[in-house]
């Protein structure tokens, strides 16, 4: 049976006047997996989650949700299946934390739009999970940047769906909330969701991710387990050098850390 929620199919893509292009790129999200997404700015990973996402349409290739191609289902119906945390969530508009997750519900609404019991309930669990319930009544203009992306993460769980594809999510949060992040996505993976979430934390990628993929120029140049892409010598094709990999004490998973280069601060040994 195969489990894939979401095929990307040989895209290409080229921005208008510019010499940059996604070449003919391929990858799938299958239901209780996190995809981890990584590379060095510019690689087109943002360029790749939008095409994934239906957010703009390739030049070529196809992208297929639930096996249906993407371009020929409704907008209302893709956000019953597929969640996209876009990387730029900033916007001119100011409502209750309550307000922006009820918009997570849209899709789900019918007639007058008014929400039924099922509705609220849903609502409500995604404000507890995301850890924002507090905040309900607080704009968000009044909240910080990462207290923003957990409401935001709420909204878009309210969609209650399949796949849930994020752009760097957690970079305006601090270490706690990275971790508890992360965590949350682990449990929705175990409850049958699959997850592609961008992130420039190799770390994070490492400790969480059931797949990597990493790009540069506008290709997956790498695809596989963390153990097998994390390594210092596929790194360092891909970032340069400056990239040193450890395995974690306890349970001998990739780290990532700077190795030592001009500027290093050295310690002393006394």
């Amino acid at each position: 049976m195969d489990r894939k929620i979401l095929s990307v199919q040989s895209v290409k893509y080229k921005y208008a006047g510019s010499g940059w292009k996604l070449d003919s790129t391929s990858f799938s999200v299958a239901k209780g997996e996190i995809v981890g997404i990584i590379g060095p700015n510019g690689s087109g990973k943002s360029t790749l989650l939008k095409i994934a996402s239906g957010v703009i349409t390739p030049d070529s290739g196809n992208v297929f949700l639930k096996e249906k191609d993407i371009s020929k289902i409704k907008r209302r119906e893709i956000a019953r299946i597929l969640g996209y945390f876009p990387q730029n969530t900033s916007g001119h508009f100011d409502y209750s934390v309550q307000e922006v997750v009820v918009m997570g519900r849209f899709p789900h609404l019918s007639g007058a739009g008014f929400l039924s019991p099922h509705d609220i309930n849903v609502v409500e669990q995604c404000l507890i999970r995301a850890e924002v319930i507090q905040y309900r009544g607080r704009y968000l203009s009044h909240l910080s940047g990462g207290e923003r992306q957990r409401v935001l993460l709420a909204s878009v769980l309210a969609q209650e769906p399949k796949v849930l594809l994020l752009d760097e999510p957690t970079s305006a949060l601090d270490m706690q909330h990275q971790v508890k992040f992360f965590t949350l996505l682990s449990e929705l993976v175990e409850e049958g969701m699959g997850v592609g979430i961008v992130t420039h934390d190799l770390n994070l990628a490492s400790f969480y991710s059931h797949r990597v993929l990493l790009l540069k120029d506008g290709k997956i140049i790498e695809k596989g387990s963390p153990k097998e892409i994390l390594s210092e010598g596929i790194l360092k094709d891909a970032y340069g050098d400056g990239v040193a990999v450890i395995p974690h004490p306890t349970t001998g998973i990739p780290i990532v850390l700077p190795s030592t280069g001009l500027g290093a601060r050295k310690v002393k040994e006394s």
